[in-house]
């Protein structure tokens, strides 16, 4: 009996310390659209103000794998110019599964069209973006010439990313 109890306390313990939960569609919707527009309107503590503490974001560069702290940086000179980037919403998909809410959407951007995805958690009862990937969005039928023209930088990175 006592093991039952200790396995209880454990699995309530468990789920208590989650920090992932499901977010309604409209709010995950309201995060992304008020982020987005905070990146267009060059507000850089409102943009990320909407991101978590430990949030992680991806650009479409091979070498784009920012942790927060260094993404700010990166992005404060665009933001200080008041030319961050505008990004809107064609078209979004959000789900919800064990607690965890995520989304990708289609982004009409100065790169053409672009696929955001990623995880919305909640960070002192609110919703928070807490990873986020950018990729230019390539037609399959231009696949093979994109592949061609990003070889030898694909080649040199994969030989530095092996070597260490």
């Amino acid at each position: 009996m006592r093991s039952c109890v200790a396995l209880l306390q454990l699995a309530f313990i468990f789920v208590g310390c989650s920090t992932y939960s499901k977010i309604p569609e409209s709010q995950v919707n309201n995060v992304l659209d008020s982020w987005h527009q905070a990146a267009a309107e060059a507000q850089y503590d409102t943009y990320f103000n909407l991101m978590s503490n430990d949030a992680v974001f991806i650009g479409t560069d091979a070498t784009e794998n920012w942790q927060l702290a260094e993404f700010k940086r990166f992005a404060k000179p665009y933001f200080d110019a008041g030319k961050a980037w505008s990004f809107t919403m064609l078209e979004r998909n959000v789900y919800s599964t064990n607690g965890v809410t995520y989304f990708d959407e289609l982004l009409d951007t100065q790169m053409g069209i672009c696929r955001g995805s990623g995880i919305i958690k909640e960070q002192n009862g609110k919703p928070v973006i807490a990873h986020y990937v950018l990729s230019i969005a390539v037609p399959n039928e231009n696949v093979t010439s994109l592949t061609e023209m990003k070889k030898n930088w694909d080649d040199s990175y994969m030989k530095e990313l092996r070597t260490n």
